[in-house]
């Protein structure tokens, strides 16, 4: 019988018994033909592949991820994740969505068409997040009707405004849900449910709300199976007791391993959902079932039939390793064509251009001055209490403090206090909207960062501890139309361009790689003591995320899901 390919002594990969076996896989217009014994006696194939032993298991599969999260376009994106043996992958274009709403997210599907990693969209539900802020896009339901008829499109994105949705039935979210559950029922819908328990978790359920990926605990890991959620399994959720969960309790086919947000010095220097399954293993979980919980079960979630195992009739996406309990990749296929040799240059091709002109001009402010940084206040001279958003090492969650700060000639005395100063400016040219807040804990100590890539917003945010060097950051990054800028005694110490979108670079992987390393670097050496720096400023103005961030309408509340004034009354 004729075979476009066939691969020979390969320790093969069977997703339905969870284990490897000795097999020949046959090959045929991009499909799996045949797995088994005796394949140079059944086959004449145009391609021969010998496996020499190694271990051929799917192609990775990652649903849950924000491309603009590793600042660089889908086809960088998919020329990285490649190598990292992952074939498939269902991007949220949540970020674009915020800054150019339904064309965005368009463009982003467009520029994902011809990538070597099949890329099935989610559409973003909650854009914006909250009606707290101001975006340079929306997404509503015709929007959501259009982006369905155009295609790519596999689920409804996470639904984030979880507060609103239990509080208020006549949210815009909640129109959202019951829209998709009488027009769409069969359409997935993914969720951001962080803590919920009880009744309210299983409203959301209830509302249609199938899975979350969020920080989990054992007691809100089984609370969301026990109500039939799928969970979502990111590296911070990888702790030793949920894995340990994982070893003793008959779940496997209710998770799996996602990313979610992955930065490109990360993705350069430790892989993509590789990395996640590597870690899994060096935690005790066993070679096939971490494999298992990367290609069949995410599959499984997204109903994506044709793949996610090596069986007849799949589409033949395939990885060779060494070593599966090191996922050491040594060749990946996509439809039966090799796309990476570890033996052989994997070079980036590089295109500048792939956006409308449009993209590359979002941010609509003018230069900035020191007084723009000076916080006014209708308080008597004298100290009074003033809320603080307070960092922590280790969460992107910020507290909220009260503290007393002075203010005189109805200025706050800001630079005196002890604290930083937090500003956002609305740079969509919609309405010109700023606001100020304190800022303190584990962030910096001294000089600033301004940034565009301030989710979900991604207005001007400026943190600082004095005014001189907060105007040089913010126009720095006004004058590359976005990006990252940060500075210490007039001196620039790292400037990360995004112009597109003020959230993406087309540069290639590798240097914007070295340019994000630099940045994390400049951002500890001003006193940040955080994990992820990046990731931490760029939630400040995350208005789904506890408990005290900051948009262009004021400090808000997160629980409370209101502004609260600077002052406290």
């Amino acid at each position: 019988m004729k075979a476009d390919q066939l691969i020979t002594n390969a320790k093969v990969f069977n997703s339905y018994y969870k284990k490897f076996q000795d097999a020949d896989v046959a090959v045929a217009d991009g499909k799996i033909l045949y797995v088994g014994p005796g394949g140079p006696g059944l086959f004449e194939a145009n391609e021969y592949v010998d496996g020499s032993g190694k271990y051929l298991i799917p192609g990775l599969i990652d649903i849950h991820l924000h491309i603009e999260s590793s600042m660089v376009t889908p086809s960088t994106f998919s020329y990285a994740i490649i190598r990292c043996g992952v074939t498939t992958v269902v991007p949220e274009p949540h970020e674009m969505a915020n800054v150019f709403g339904v064309e965005g997210v368009k463009e982003m599907i467009a520029a994902g068409r011809e990538c070597e990693a099949d890329m099935f969209y989610a559409i973003p539900s909650s854009v914006p997040a909250t009606p707290m802020e101001t975006t340079g896009g929306s997404i509503d339901i015709p929007d959501i009707d259009e982006l369905l008829r155009g295609g790519g499109i596999i689920c409804l994105g996470e639904i984030m405004n979880y507060v609103d949705v239990i509080r208020d039935p006549d949210c815009k979210t909640n129109h959202i849900l019951r829209y998709i559950q009488s027009n769409y029922p069969e359409l997935i819908i993914e969720g951001h449910v962080p803590k919920i328990m009880g009744l309210d978790l299983h409203r959301l359920v209830h509302a249609g709300v199938g899975s979350d990926h969020t920080h989990q605990s054992i007691e809100g890991l089984e609370a969301r199976i026990a109500a039939g959620m799928f969970i979502e399994i990111q590296e911070k959720s990888m702790t030793p007791e949920i894995m340990d969960y994982f070893g003793t309790h008959d779940v496997a086919e209710r998770f799996c391993f996602v990313t979610d947000d992955v930065m490109p010095d990360t993705l350069v220097e430790r892989g993509h959902l590789d990395h996640l399954v590597r870690k899994a293993i060096g935690m005790g979980m066993r070679p096939e079932d971490a494999i298992y919980a990367a290609t069949y079960t995410p599959a499984s979630r997204m109903r994506m039939q044709d793949r996610g195992s090596i069986a007849p009739g799949k589409i033949a996406d395939f990885v060779l390793v060494s070593d599966p309990s090191k996922m050491d990749i040594r060749q990946v296929y996509k439809r039966g064509r090799k796309v990476y040799d570890v033996e052989n240059e994997y070079v980036q091709a590089t295109s500048s251009g792939q956006f409308p002109e449009s993209f590359y001009a979002s941010v609509r402010l003018d230069p900035l001055s020191v007084r723009d940084f000076a916080v006014a206040t209708e308080t008597d001279d004298g100290t009074h209490q003033f809320r603080v958003m307070v960092v922590k090492d280790g969460s992107t969650f910020v507290e909220e403090q009260h503290s007393p700060v002075a203010s005189k000639g109805g200025e706050l005395l800001w630079e005196e206090s002890g604290h930083a100063l937090i500003a956002t400016f609305e740079r969509y040219g919609i309405n010109g909207n700023r606001a100020y807040g304190l800022i303190g804990g584990d962030t910096i100590k001294r000089g600033a960062i301004a940034t565009t890539y301030s989710h979900d917003n991604h207005n001007l945010l400026v943190v600082g501890r004095n005014a001189e060097d907060m105007m040089t950051a913010a126009n720095a990054v006004i004058g590359s139309q976005g990006g990252f800028c940060v500075v210490e005694d007039g001196k620039v110490l790292s400037h990360l361009e995004l112009p597109v979108g003020g959230i993406l670079t087309e540069e290639p992987l590798e240097i914007t790689s070295r340019k994000v390393k630099e940045l994390r670097e400049a951002m500890l050496s001003l006193g940040y003591v955080h994990y992820n720096p990046i990731m931490s400023i760029s939630t400040h103005s995350l208005t789904v995320s506890p408990a005290l961030k900051i948009t262009d309408h004021g400090l808000i509340d997160v629980n409370a899901g209101e502004v609260v004034p600077l002052l406290v009354k």
